[in-house]
């Protein structure tokens, strides 16, 4: 039985190794294909296709099945041995599945998204890239490989929002999102230290495992204990917090949540991937990899950072007039309640959450991508000015985009958490626990689920502001220019397909057969942990109710005013300002953080040139000085020397040659003369 075992555990990880090489090897062709052969748009979909194949297949054996580590011994430092191997669990195996088969969908879009891009086999490179690298990152077993994959995921992801680097917009956004999340990265690297100071290793399943090392470690007396170790109760805090912060960085929370809405500015196929199961997915799953090392106060940290970031981005998306904008804040909003829930307490709960969010969220933004594409065309036909994702030229364009206008409902129905989506299972998990959580705790924790509650109504709101927006009403372009020729559809099967594909994952059967009760869904029932309390209050009751009717009444709000009244925000209040300028934080950040490391920058470069350089300046004219009167010296008065000297030996042997005439009459006479004065001198000595 164990050699069978051995044997399936080793087919499992060659099936994740061909997951993670697929996309690889099509990225390295991408780079090797001339530009002019557009075929790395097809290598890297069949890559991918294929990847996804062999991830539901691995997802099938692994999925409450058992468990898969394999690892090998990748280099040693002192007595310090660092294993690089695979660990394959519930958690890992879906994301692998996740992120593989929502990448098919993107694929096959961006071969007709992006048909025309003079750079189309760069950005299938890239997108094949970043594919590797976070497929990668689920499933290595140790914190050295896992660190190395998280920053491979934020490269990628740098390269893809900056895709269209000619545009100035474009290349803010993404030295902007790689700052921030070097930020978090500095974070998660002191984490790591930490942590293996504390527990002598890096392997994932030894800290994390079941039973593991981090599970056994307690905090007592001011100090952190483990089975290996020990160390002030202190860096345990500032190890939590640098995973914190680390998380906060990629999945976009407060207060590092600014640079995704600005990530807007790469092609929307690539906010599709980033913005449900790649870039902001890995913070979560970092969360959830990493949530033994959480204690109750921190896990209440969490929680309070997640609900707040829920809310605040929920206010800001419902002023928001760009397409994208607004489905950015939605995610930043979304991957709120999957904090939140994680800190409450929801494990399994924020999880499918990740899941389902990832499929509808997808859809919307493909969606937005088509109604932007058919934008763009119309102001090209045109020659208009206009911004193709402005809501405010949109309108009735369901009659020209049928098939993408029932997409778009899907979609927004399972993000507003309607029954008989997913969203609707997942989201209501994550509310009746917090509610749980938060009964006998003072107020302030109590007010947290309220202020879920309320933030789901604002989802609520602003999703059907949005698709009223975009396809009730009158098209407000014919208004404004009533000449334009409008030539635009829902596009070819490259479109179709994913919409279709997306749209039937965003509903109920997926993951339910129990369209009500989000336990019976077996993606919660293979993430719960063992000590989950079945339904056994109220909440599991009133809250679907109460949320549901409510948010019934809210989208026909939305409907009422913006289709039937064509009501618009009173923009000179102070709710409306803080809204729609993001509650200022941007604002802030340039006044407070940007402004004064710019003066700090100018102040260091005056330093440097005026007092730096004014010394070294200063040394330098001294030397050159010195130098001149070094060559002076050496021209007229060392030369000077050698040049008398030479002077007078020759003159002294042209006078010595003359007597060495060869005439004897000349010697007598210059012995005669030497005779004399020798006679003279000793006469007059």
């Amino acid at each position: 039985m164990g050699t069978d075992q051995a044997h399936i555990d080793h087919i499992q990880t060659f099936h994740t190794l061909v997951v993670l090489v697929l996309p690889l090897l099509a990225a390295i062709i991408g780079v090797i294909v001339p530009s002019k052969y557009k075929i790395a748009g097809w290598i890297s979909t069949i890559a991918i296709l294929l990847s996804a194949v062999f991830a539901i297949g691995v997802f099938t054996g692994v999925w409450n099945v058992t468990t898969v580590h394999t690892q090998t011994l990748w280099f040693t430092i002192a007595s310090t041995n660092v294993y690089a191997g695979i660990w394959l669990n519930n958690l890992s195996v879906l994301m692998l599945a996740l992120v593989s088969v929502i990448a098919v969908p993107v694929h096959i879009y961006s071969l007709k998204y992006m048909q025309h891009d003079e750079r189309f086999n760069r950005y299938f490179t890239y997108l094949s890239f970043f594919c590797f690298s976070m497929l990668a990152l689920v499933v290595v077993d140790s914190l050295v490989l896992f660190y190395a994959f998280w920053e491979l995921v934020g490269f990628s992801s740098y390269l893809l929002i900056g895709f269209w680097f000619t545009r100035d917009k474009a290349v803010q956004a993404n030295k902007k999102a790689f700052i921030m999340n070097r930020i978090g990265d500095i974070g998660l690297l002191a984490g790591i230290i930490i942590i293996f100071a504390q527990f002598k290793t890096f392997d994932l399943v030894q800290l994390f495992g079941e039973g593991g090392l981090i599970s056994q470690s307690v905090l007592t007396n001011g100090q952190w204990i483990s089975p290996v170790g020990q160390m002030p109760e202190l860096w345990q805090y500032i190890a939590c917090g640098g995973i914190f912060l680390a998380v906060a960085a990629k999945s976009a929370q407060f207060p590092l949540h600014n640079w995704l809405p600005d990530a807007m500015e790469g092609p929307t196929s690539v906010s599709a991937l980033i913005h449900a199961a790649t870039m902001v997915a890995a913070g979560v799953f970092l969360l959830g990899r990493a949530y033994p090392i959480f204690n109750l106060y921190e896990l209440n940290t969490l929680a309070i950072i997640g609900c707040f970031t829920a809310f605040m981005a929920a206010t800001i998306a419902l002023t928001q007039n760009d397409l994208k904008r607004i489905l950015a804040y939605s995610t930043i909003s979304q991957l709120g309640f999957m904090i939140m829930a994680m800190g409450v307490g929801a494990y399994a709960s924020s999880l499918f959450h990740l899941a389902t969010h990832a499929f509808f969220k997808c859809l919307l933004f493909l969606v937005a991508g088509v109604v932007i594409h058919e934008m763009q065309h119309i102001r090209e036909e045109n020659n208009l000015d206009i911004d193709p994702q402005n809501i405010l030229y949109m309108g009735g364009l369901r009659k020209k985009l049928p098939l993408t206008f029932i997409a778009a409902i899907v979609g927004a129905l399972a993000l507003i958490g309607v029954p008989l989506t997913s969203g609707f299972l997942s989201k209501d998990g994550i509310l009746i626990q917090a509610f749980v959580w938060a009964e006998g705790k003072s107020w302030i924790y109590q007010v947290m689920p309220v202020m879920a509650l309320f933030t789901t109504w604002l989802t609520a709101f602003y999703v059907s502001r949005m698709i009223v927006k975009v396809f009730f009403g009158k098209f407000r372009l014919l208004d404004i220019n009533p000449g334009i020729h409008l030539h635009i559809s829902d596009g070819g099967w490259y479109y179709k397909v994913p919409l279709a594909l997306l749209s039937f994952c965003s509903l109920f059967p997926l993951f339910s057969l129990n369209p009500l009760i989000y336990e019976h869904a077996w993606l919660f029932d293979g993430l719960k942990p063992s000590n989950f309390l079945e339904r056994v209050n109220i909440y599991h009751t009133l809250v679907p109710i109460g949320v549901n009717i409510l948010s019934v009444v809210v989208m026909y709000t939305a409907y009422a005013l913006y289709v039937k009244r064509n009501y618009t925000f009173p923009q000179h209040t102070a709710l409306f300002r803080l809204s729609y300028n993001e509650w200022y934080i941007d604002k802030a950040y340039n006044k407070g953080i940007v402004k004064a490391v710019l003066w700090i920058s100018n102040a260091l470069y005056w330093f440097d040139k005026n007092i730096i350089d004014g010394i070294v300046n200063v040394f330098r004219k001294v030397a050159i000085t010195l130098s001149e009167l070094a060559v002076w010296v050496d021209r007229y008065v060392i030369d000077g020397i050698l040049y008398l000297l030479t002077v007078f030996v020759r003159r002294t042997g042209n006078l010595v040659r003359l007597f060495q005439g060869g005439k004897v009459q000349i010697y007598l006479y210059s012995m005669l003369a030497a005779v004399l004065l020798i006679f003279i001198l000793k006469f007059i000595i």
